[in-house]
């Protein structure tokens, strides 16, 4: 992964590609006559623009890149840290019309109209800039973790050496103000195709490549065979199991738990208005080209799945990879593809970040505008003083998610800032949608129960009741232990124990180097050299764990110690380091108040070949829980629900069930209290509001407006009728083409499944 993968070609295609993305911007810039124009694109979007929207927003650079770094390290389950979205796309079939019979620039406008309230509006809003600030700096951070092995971690600029992100960061920012600022959402979508389109090729590009090259390497094709009988045979079976394998993060439980959350998450998130079909035409091409772009994504992430196969096949002795598999993906299209096409790929990665962070800009701005800027500050602004406030607002939105990139530039702990974000205003999207008496005051009820019970409680409530962090109660934690195994080996295995072997070797070569009078140190450590010595038997000659000779390892007939790391150290830092067990239940960890108190050994188990010492701290040992209170988990203790006992993988989705349940329980039980003592909306609002939705979109909005004054005048009834006509419920009778739609979707969603099975087949 070295830097000079990265050559002139790569670097004319990069500039090239950025100049036409800001050609499209000063392009579409003479189309923004009008905030529509601007934050929607005239609403003039058919069914391929629309396919990738859905696809350039919904795919980051980060992706392709999780999903090929958890199918080197698992196989393919590995897949389901990108794919567990697959079973959320039937819905979309059904969420796609709403948007566009909204008829709505943002969905702070939604909630003005159904709650009546211009500050739930404002609160929003807020909501909405806050989300895609750090939402937008998980994709730059992404980005410029991916681009550090094709172009190198430093770069030099006015002759100082400076690490990577904080130039490529800044410089992908201005580019996407630029095009976005200038070219609005029309030209958001027109980067979404292009990037789309891209991504696909590459994608497809890499897999024939990587194929071909498993067919010519003699050193692990000797005689020949199918390129998937290689992987079949340098590959444990593990690594084609979807629902388990080696390494496994989810269960049955956790995956439902997060279709559900995604599911009502999803529909709040402020861009889903404009790429989720709020720009289109017609109801058909929202619908149309939400769920076709997300299925595209879907079948995208079974070809990285493919490619991370390919490059745990091919590469599985590179040491840089086995210690950062996230670099797998880029060092997989380095050394596939030629020079132009690396930089290509590049360009596509970038391409992918932009596609999405433009969106958030500009329907960021959007919210401030019509939320905001409008009801509170303006309320006679006139439409060029509306665009010029959008453009400036949309600088701030990339700047702070920049800046929150280059403070925090980690991705797992800016997915895990944004990830109850959603569920804050879903519940009163919901009930909202579908029930005639939830009211304003049950709407902000659940917000503020959302702020205390998701943040506000389990960061500050430790800090008002330091009693909790000693509650018996809350200390409970899942043992602490130590498994080695002695595991027979594979033709991967011993690919990776060569590799480690002879890097350390190198490494002690150049520590020799430097010393003087070492001769009789250096020819020991001369004949230590590890080596391949047959590829027929596949053997390998490395030290013995004495260090004093070679000994021959041979495949499926020598076994090695794999080891789990002792989930209870912790770094220099105090944080503790990855473990695979030993979690707390209710904090991030528990510790000693006695911070000089280290863990004894309680317990030496060994059966066959696996060996497993449990850890404990002394029974007189005082504990106390650090970092944040899981305080949803909490409330499974009145059940009597064995936490401990459960899986990580389930006790995460314990941990989303009173996330994703309590905000409606709440939003119901309050609109029902606050309807009775008067405070419901007004039936004229409501009317208009439900008679909307029932009334389908015309492409024309002169007689889409038309028609409308009709069904609100009465002179005309609404295109859709109630299910149940006589109840508060406003659940609509589905239609021929609803349940034929949401039917396909589904039975796509199993062909994918049984697509993935398939490949999992080949070559066996």
């Amino acid at each position: 992964m070295t830097p000079e993968y990265i050559g002139l070609a790569d670097y004319i295609v990069l500039g090239v590609y950025f100049l036409v993305l800001v050609a499209i911007g000063l392009y579409c810039a003479r189309l923004n006559k009008r905030q529509e124009d601007y934050f929607m694109g005239g609403r003039g979007f058919g069914k391929l623009m629309q396919t990738f929207a859905a696809f350039g927003a919904g795919t980051g650079p980060q992706d392709p890149i999780i999903t090929g770094s958890g199918t080197f390290t698992k196989g393919m389950n590995g897949m389901w840290g990108v794919m567990y979205w697959l079973f959320v796309t039937p819905f979309y079939w059904i969420t796609g019309v709403w948007y566009r019979r909204m008829r709505h620039l943002t969905l702070g406008d939604w909630y003005v109209e159904r709650y009546e309230s211009k500050k739930l509006g404002g609160a929003y809003a807020i909501f909405g800039v806050v989300f895609f600030m750090i939402y937008g700096s998980m994709f730059f951070s992404a980005i410029a973790k991916t681009a550090a092995p094709m172009i190198g971690e430093h770069v030099t600029l006015f002759g100082s050496e400076i690490e990577l992100q904080y130039v490529l960061v800044p410089a992908v920012g201005i580019i996407v103000l630029l095009y976005g600022m200038l070219g609005g959402l029309t030209a958001a979508y027109f980067t979404d195709l292009i990037q789309g389109i891209c991504v696909i090729i590459l994608s497809c590009m890499l897999i024939p490549l990587g194929l071909n090259a498993l067919n010519g390497d003699t050193r692990l094709n000797p005689d020949g065979d199918g390129s998937f009988s290689v992987m079949h045979e340098q590959l444990p079976e593990s690594f084609f199991d979807l629902m388990g394998g080696a390494g496994a993060d989810f269960s049955l439980a956790y995956l439902i738990a997060i279709v559900f959350s995604n599911l009502f998450g999803i529909v709040v998130q402020p861009h889903f208005i404009a790429t989720g079909g709020g720009s289109a035409k017609t109801e058909n091409d929202a619908r149309i080209g939400l769920v076709v772009g997300n299925f595209l994504k879907r079948f995208c992430t079974l070809g990285w799945v493919l490619t991370g196969l390919i490059a745990a096949t091919l590469y599985a002795d590179i040491p840089d990879l086995i210690k950062d598999p996230d670099q797998a993906w880029g060092y997989t299209s380095m050394q596939l593809l030629g020079p132009g096409l690396r930089g290509l790929m590049l360009a596509c990665l970038l391409a992918a970040l932009m596609s999405s962070v433009d969106a958030y800009m500009i329907v960021g701005s959007g919210l401030v505008v019509r939320n905001l800027y409008v009801p509170f500050l303006n309320p006679n602004a006139s439409e060029k003083n509306c665009l010029l406030t959008g453009k400036i607002t949309g600088t701030i939105i990339v700047s702070g998610s920049i800046m929150f990139s280059l403070l925090i530039f980690d991705m797992i702990q800016q997915l895990t800032i944004t990830f109850w974000f959603t569920l804050v205003f879903a519940a009163p999207f919901w009930i909202g949608m579908y029930w005639r008496r939830a009211t304003t005051k049950a709407a902000w009820i659940t917000v503020a129960y959302c702020l205390l019970f998701f943040t506000m409680i389990p960061y500050f409530g430790p800090m008002i009741v330091p009693s909790w962090r000693t509650n018996d109660s809350f200390l409970q934690a899942s043992p602490m232990t130590h498994t080695v195994s002695r595991e027979v080996l594979n033709k991967v295995s011993i690919r990776k124990h060569l590799a480690l072997q002879l890097e350390a070797w190198q490494e002690k070569t150049v520590e020799l180097a430097g010393k003087d009078r070492a001769d009789i140190e250096k020819a020991a450590h001369e004949r230590l050299k590890p080596e391949f010595i047959n590829k027929e038997r596949t053997q390998i000659k490395v030290p013995n764990e004495a260090g004093t000779d070679l000994m021959v390892l041979e495949v499926g007939k020598n076994k090695i110690n794999v080891s789990t790391p002792r989930e209870f150290e912790t770094n220099d830092d105090g944080t503790p380091k990855l473990y695979t067990g030993g979690q707390a239940i209710f904090w991030d960890r528990i510790v000693p108040v006695d911070s000089s108190i280290k863990p004894i050994v309680v317990n030496t188990v060994t059966e066959g070949d696996k060996t497993v010492t449990t850890y404990g701290y002394p029974q007189s040992t005082e504990m106390q829980g650090a970092g944040n209170f899981k305080l949803n988990l909490a409330f499974f203790l009145p059940l009597g629900v064995d936490i401990a006992g459960q899986s990580k993988a389930n006790r995460n989705a314990l941990e989303l069930v009173p996330k994703i349940i309590m905000p409606f329980l709440v939003m119901i039980v309050a609109s029902l209290i606050t309807s009775v003592t008067g405070a419901r909306n007004s039936e004229e609002a409501l009317n208009r509001y439900y008679a909307k939705m029932k009334t389908k979109v015309l492409p024309d909005p002169v007689a889409d407006q038309a028609k409308l004054e009709a069904v609100y005048s009465g002179e005309k009834k609404p295109d859709r009728v109630k299910l149940f006509p006589n109840s508060q419920l406003e659940i609509q009778k589905p239609t021929k083409a609803d349940i034929v739609g949401f039917t396909v979707s589904v039975l796509t969603c199993f062909a994918i499944i049984g697509l993935a099975f398939a490949i999992a087949g080949l070559g066996e």
